[in-house]
């Protein structure tokens, strides 16, 4: 194999690659989204400047992936925190578990999302949506809403998952230093709410050393939602180097 076809290749192993290199596209993508106020302590920790935040909300969000192009059905949790980057408003992506392991390879090496593997799973249990979280076999995570309790504006809706997402995109040199440390910024635009809806929640996380949800820890469950789409993920842009701040200081 030659250097035109290597570099023709997005990802490894190079004959049997984990990711196919297609641009996902995503059919009845449901969230069960559940913001809640936590300690304002405990989000200055996690936050990476220079992004800032107001309030100190976190959203827990699950997502159950119907239908996939490339990776197939799968289901995601993880938690987003409301911050600014000057004055544009958005997330940041502090955490993001999956059981699938191409869409957590993809996620993680072709953009920055901050994924790791897990057992989340979204089902309705009698007039419930409830949303779970395994880490190995130990619970880290119960999220409940009424099911369809009260139908929810479809623009509000779409602005609540379409803000603006940040993410920091870490690779290590061979000498295990940082060869990239970067904040990265993408937003859906290609995107159909199909429903919405919300209702009474409540959300519980579960300590555990190697998967932290609890760090940032439930005080008060401000708002909830549960929403089913068809959307397009775009791609990422660098908006902030810290090596190119840190030979400049």
């Amino acid at each position: 194999m030659n250097s035109e076809e290597i570099l023709r290749r997005v990802a490894t192993p190079l004959t049997s690659p984990a990711y196919a290199p297609a641009v996902a596209r995503f059919t009845d993508r449901e969230y069960l989204n559940i913001v809640y106020r936590t300690d304002p302590e405990a989000l200055r920790a996690v936050v990476p400047e220079p992004l800032e935040f107001d309030e100190p909300l976190v959203r827990f969000e699950i997502m159950n992936m119907g239908e996939v192009t490339s990776f197939g059905p799968y289901v995601e949790a993880g938690q987003a925190i409301p911050v600014r980057f000057g004055e544009e408003r958005g997330e940041y992506l502090h955490a993001m578990y999956l059981n699938n392991f191409p869409a957590t390879a993809a996620g993680r090496e072709a953009s920055a999302y901050p994924k790791v593997m897990g057992e989340p799973a979204l089902k309705v249990d009698h007039a419930a949506l409830v949303g779970t979280l395994d880490y190995g076999s130990e619970r880290v995570a119960t999220a409940t809403m009424g099911y369809k309790w009260f139908p929810m504006d479809l623009a509000a809706a779409e602005a609540e998952i379409t803000v603006p997402t940040f993410m920091l995109k870490l690779e290590p040199g061979y000498d295990h230093r940082p060869r990239i440390a970067e904040l990265v910024r993408t937003r859906i635009t290609d995107i159909t709410v199909k429903q919405a809806f919300t209702g009474p929640a409540r959300l519980q996380l579960f300590e555990h050393a190697l998967a932290p949800l609890a760090d940032l820890p439930v005080r008060e469950v401000v708002s909830a939602s549960h929403i089913i789409t068809d959307l397009t993920l775009s791609g990422v842009e660098p908006v902030h180097d810290y090596l190119a701040e840190g030979k400049q200081s």
